[in-house]
């Protein structure tokens, strides 16, 4: 495992998944999963779809009933979301630029 996805699952909500760190967000009524690559030091912003029954932002995952993510530009996620997503990387000893990297 990277250091840099190490350091970040010990921030508040995030989990390892391979050479990748994905955190949860709820709020607003909006939904998203952010993903950091620590290989090629990006973040990714995906909506995830509210599913039937669905309290916590943690039980949309791959499943078939969780619906379909889908990438979503910078530009339409909320500043609050991408300023915390900079402090957790920051925090993580990871240079806070990345999130605002294009793809």
């Amino acid at each position: 495992m990277h250091d840099s996805i190490a350091a970040l699952v010990r921030q508040e909500g995030w989990r390892a998944e391979g050479d990748a760190a994905r955190v949860h967000y709820d709020g607003g009524g909006d939904r998203f999963a952010v993903e950091f690559y620590a290989g090629p030091g990006l973040v990714l912003y995906w909506t995830v779809p509210e599913t039937p029954g669905s309290t916590s932002p943690s039980s949309a995952d791959d499943t078939p009933e969780a619906g379909t993510a889908a990438p979503v530009p910078r530009r339409t996620v909320p500043d609050p979301l991408r300023r915390r997503i900079r402090e957790d990387l920051a925090a993580a000893d990871v240079d806070a630029s990345v999130e605002r990297r294009e793809i």
